[in-house]
């Protein structure tokens, strides 16, 4: 061998051997990804009346309206979405029906006002629900090329199902494992190159991973890390219709409200665990006083409240009945949903009424307890495809007598919004946006809705935490600002009597209720509570309600910061 190829030879088995005893590179850190899945349609909407017909314009579309004296409708191609409103004196107050999400395969309706726009011409903006996923990933080094790790989904804490653990770095091979109850597995493999955590497979889509600085505000650390100190300062005034004071004006310890916002700031986001917080408002006296983004979202921002959105419903049957509809508890669902009640109809059946779906008193199968399957439980209806939910819970046996037990069951008041249908002979997403979210100047929100269409009266639905704080704010008596929504005679139905659905809590006609300690004594709570930490509550002796969001979906540290820690703290701090 010549020498010169001896030494070029020698170069390059001395390079690879370094090569391969090089440490691998060190991923430690907070990682995130985004996928937004649409919708596209959105933006401005046009909808014109011409010589020949109706039209409407959105997103590139022109498309035919249908007009049925004041309804107007029509359908985008390729079931892009759907519009359906009404003329109301010189405007046209609707609803935008998007497709199914990504997020969850729900459809939502979100209401949208067009405005005169020139001759014969309305002009409005559609803004769907954006459906998007987001997942964090904080890496922490145990040996070279080794990680462990959870993965943070703030949206809907998928993380939890998905339950990655530790990561590993093979050259440029990235693999996540996670714990099941068959043992350790591979869940997602992806390739580290230019910094990045590329082609990862999660939940049917594929995620790149870049670093998110510590530093910069985020999904995971909205106020960086470290933060900031806080620093109180009196809520934005907005066009929503909350009069804004500061805390000391309503008797509300600044200092201790201060405290227990830092705490949580503070609180580390080392486990799947971890307390997610979205944000906290107060009000008193009818005045905003804090609002907060404490640990992750927006304020202004839609958020999904789960089973809080079941008040919803209360509060819709509240106002149809303040201003004249006739939609009685006692009204008999059987009778009501069929026109006939069959002969062979079960008895217990045939005395089911419209309270006892409020109060989750029916005794629908939905006892978790029992040993037989809970049928009427919504999980088993979505699993096995149901489309008509109203026609299906009917059908379902009961394993009590109404009125007899109380198993939550979101089957229940979902079949209370056919009631009102029935009842009224309206839309329940038409009358809640008459007869309350224009009163009470709610901004823009999203109602899931069931497959037929109907809103899904079992929870789901997206308000900003401000317009949330409001549902709280009718419990105190009825009114928003000079508008009585709920007449008094509806808000003390919905305050008793109680009945037992949890240890320590209570339910009627869709709120619940608790005791909590003040000042040495016990004052009663109502509020809308759903998975994931949202709540919206209110303190009638204390004319005190506040708002609390967060992104804990099926956690355990859901019903301890509800029902303790962030209610107790806040209480504390009111003189």
């Amino acid at each position: 061998m010549k020498p010169t190829v001896l030494v070029v030879s020698l170069v390059l088995a001395l390079t690879a051997s370094a090569a391969a005893q090089s440490p691998p590179p060190d991923l430690t850190g907070l990682w995130g990804a985004t996928l937004r899945f649409g919708p596209d349609i959105r933006g401005t909407l046009f909808i014109m009346r011409t010589a020949s017909g109706w039209r409407a314009d959105l997103a590139g579309y022109s498309v035919p309206v249908r007009a049925d004296t004041a309804k107007l409708s029509f359908s985008l191609p390729d079931s892009a979405g759907d519009f359906r409103g009404t003329i109301v004196g010189r405007e046209i107050h609707g609803f935008w029906i998007q497709p199914p999400t990504n997020y969850n395969g729900g459809r939502y309706a979100t209401p949208v006002t067009l405005v005169p726009d020139g001759a014969s011409r309305w002009r409005g903006t559609v803004t769907p629900l954006d459906d998007h996923m987001t997942f964090y990933l904080p890496l922490t080094q145990v040996s070279p090329g080794k990680y462990g790790t959870y993965l943070r989904n703030p949206e809907r804490n998928a993380g939890r199902f998905e339950r990655i653990t530790r990561v590993e770095l093979h050259g440029d091979s990235v693999v996540l494992f996670s714990n099941t109850n068959q043992g350790e597995r591979v869940a997602a493999r992806g390739t580290y190159e230019d910094g990045a955590i590329w082609g990862v497979r999660l939940r049917g889509a594929t995620y790149d991973f870049a670093r998110v600085s510590a530093s910069t505000t985020s999904g995971f650390y909205p106020r960086g890390r470290p933060a900031a100190r806080y620093r109180y300062s009196p809520p934005l005034q907005l066009a929503d219709g909350w009069p804004v004071a500061s805390l000391d004006a309503v008797g509300i310890s600044r200092d201790s409200i201060e405290r227990f916002i830092q705490m949580l700031i503070d609180a580390p986001m080392d486990s799947l665990s971890s307390l997610q917080v979205h944000s906290i408002l107060i009000a008193r006296h009818g005045k905003l006083v804090g609002d907060v983004a404490a640990v992750a979202v927006e304020i202004l921002f839609d958020h999904e409240l789960r089973s809080a959105s079941k008040t919803f419903l209360s509060v819709l049957i509240g106002a149809a009945n303040t201003v004249g509809f006739r939609i009685p508890l006692d009204a008999p669902v059987y009778q009501t949903m069929l026109g006939t009640v069959p002969a062979d109809l079960d008895p217990r059946k045939r005395a089911m009424t419209l309270e006892h779906l409020m109060s989750m008193a029916a005794g629908f199968e939905c006892n978790s307890d029992s040993a037989a399957p809970r049928t009427a439980d919504e999980d088993v209806m979505g699993e096995a495809g149901v489309h008509d939910f109203y026609r299906y819970t009917l059908n379902v046996p009961l394993n009590a007598a109404p009125g007899d037990s109380v198993f939550y069951c979101s089957a229940e008041p979902n079949l209370a919004g056919g009631m009102v249908e029935e009842l009224t002979g309206k839309s329940q997403i038409d009358l809640y946006d008459r007869l309350v979210a224009r009163p009470m100047q709610l901004g823009t929100y999203h109602l899931g809705l069931q497959p037929t269409g109907e809103a899904y009266g079992g929870g789901g639905h997206n308000f900003t935490s401000r317009d949330f704080l409001k549902f709280a704010q009718l419990m105190i008596d009825g009114r928003w600002g000079t508008r009585q929504i709920l007449s008094r005679d509806w808000v003390q139905r919905s305050r008793g009597p109680l009945r037992d659905l949890f240890p320590g809590q209570q339910y009627r006609l869709l709120w619940n209720s608790r005791e909590y300690d003040y000042a040495g004594r016990k004052i009663r709570a109502w509020f809308a509570g759903g998975n994931g930490g949202q709540v919206s509550v209110a303190f009638p002796d204390l004319d005190l309600v506040l708002v609390l969001t967060g992104g804990n979906y099926s956690q355990p540290a859901t019903p301890l910061w509800r029902r303790v820690y962030g209610l107790q703290d806040i209480l504390a701090a009111v003189r």
